[in-house]
């Protein structure tokens, strides 16, 4: 006796219709899960132990495969339910209405096997994604020779086209601008500092060393040429564990005097002018390219067991001085307690709320310190800045607006602008970027 589909009878059929209708939204929802879920965070899960996050990885290893068995799946109940529907249509309406039921199944499709299930497992993937691994990897095994056969079908396909598939050429690794989306966009999961700190390291290789050196004219040192008495001093007074000594000027360089060494000269009574020298000669200097990544100088000062080098360009003159502190500051924020230093040193703040700067501070330093965005990509100075966009050596009362802030130029000594005050946009007199005012200061 042969049992056609007109003899099952009426609520079978529909039972099995909304049984097609719910492995399709199945079968659409897991596929979104599987291929949105964040692959970092389901390696971590299947490196914790999680079964169904194993699962998971294993068959996202092979994802031709993976939606080769959806699609299978996904189209073997679509047509099914399709087929089903009209069979139901022609035993309750007739023949006349297959049309009104093909819409009506095409709409309900639409809306509760495909946009509602692939919304839901484009928000909830790590639910989905872990308990429906069970099932495909399942599936996968019992299919396999169909599985295989689409898989080698498509795989050929795509080759026609320039297109191969292969786990080798898959991308499991992030870039590091992406890196530092993942880290900025980690939210509560990370404590601002741990942020910071993370990009920090992240963007040590697009910084050099003379984007955190102290410029020469900054750097503190013991001159042998000085009067004994001065040098005393300096050596009493100096904040610095390590201080470079030259003869005349930094070019001529002797060596490098640490003040441990000072300190027990002095104990013995020993210590002259002739004896700091020889000190200082034990200890060479050490020179960096001023185009050195801080990654590259950070591992170096590893090797060398060194903490501090000068940076020199490609005449061989010194520019300036990087430490290993300075490096290690870009990653973690200063190490003192009070936020105020930078600022006690270099700004200051006036009753009116105008800022006195020493034009000789690093502009990455105000960056970050003081939340403006003034351009790195040049000068790395107020001063170098202000003497770019000027184009020449200004004059004391010279005003010049740059990112929406008014710059005065207070003081100009040895060609070089020495403090400015500035004014933020609500102190401007609304001049355009780049015009220069004389307003005739003495």
């Amino acid at each position: 006796m042969i049992i056609t589909v007109s003899d099952i009878p009426l609520p079978v059929l529909l039972g099995l219709l909304a049984l097609c209708l719910g492995l399709s939204a199945f079968f659409s929802g897991t596929e979104t899960a599987l291929m949105s879920f964040n692959r970092y965070q389901l390696r971590t899960m299947a490196n914790a132990g999680h079964r169904g996050a194993i699962l998971a990885e294993r068959l996202l290893e092979r994802p031709d495969r993976l939606i080769g068995l959806i699609l299978l799946g996904n189209n073997l109940v679509n047509n099914f339910a399709a087929m089903l529907v009209t069979v139901i249509v022609l035993r309750l309406y007739g023949d006349e209405w297959i049309a009104v039921g093909a819409g009506v199944l095409t709409l309900v499709m639409l809306i509760f096997c495909e946009v509602g299930p692939k919304t839901y497992g484009a928000l909830h993937p790590r639910l989905l994604a872990t308990t429906s691994s069970y099932v495909y990897t399942g599936l996968q095994w019992l299919l396999r020779p169909i599985v295989y056969a689409i898989s080698w079908v498509t795989n050929g396909a795509l080759r026609l086209v320039g297109l191969t598939v292969d786990r080798s050429t898959q991308q499991t690794t992030l870039s590091r601008e992406e890196l530092r989306t993942v880290v900025a966009e980690a939210g509560v999961m990370i404590p601002r500092s741990h942020q910071q700190m993370l990009l920090g390291i992240i963007d040590l290789e697009r910084i050099t060393v003379d984007d955190i050196m102290i410029p020469r004219q900054d750097i503190a040192g013991i001159d042998l040429e000085d009067d004994w008495e001065r040098i005393l001093e300096q050596l009493r007074q100096t904040p610095h564990t390590r201080l470079p000594v030259y003869r005349g000027g930094i070019e001529d360089m002797v060596g490098l005097l640490h003040m441990k060494r000072v300190a027990q000269e002095l104990a013995r009574g020993s210590l002259d002018r002739e004896r700091l020298e020889e000190v200082a000669r034990q200890r060479e200097p050490y020179y960096v390219p001023e185009s050195t990544p801080l990654t590259v100088q950070l591992a170096n000062f590893q090797r060398d067991r060194r903490r501090m080098a000068f940076v020199v360009d490609e005449y061989g003159d010194v520019l300036g001085l990087v430490t290993l502190e300075d490096i290690l500051e870009e990653i973690v924020g200063e190490f003192t307690s009070d936020p105020g230093t930078m600022t006690q040193r270099d700004v200051h703040r006036e009753t009116s709320g105008a800022l006195i700067i020493n034009a000789g501070a690093s502009i990455r330093d105000l960056n970050r310190r003081l939340g403006w965005s003034l351009p790195t990509d040049g000068p790395k100075t107020l001063n170098g800045l202000l003497l770019e966009r000027l184009e020449n050596i200004p004059t004391a009362g010279t005003v010049l607006r740059i990112d929406g802030m008014q710059f005065e130029v207070l003081q100009i000594a040895d060609n070089t602008v020495r403090t400015v005050r500035v004014r933020g946009p609500q102190h401007g007199s609304g001049s355009t970027e780049g015009v220069v005012d004389r307003v005739g200061k003495p």
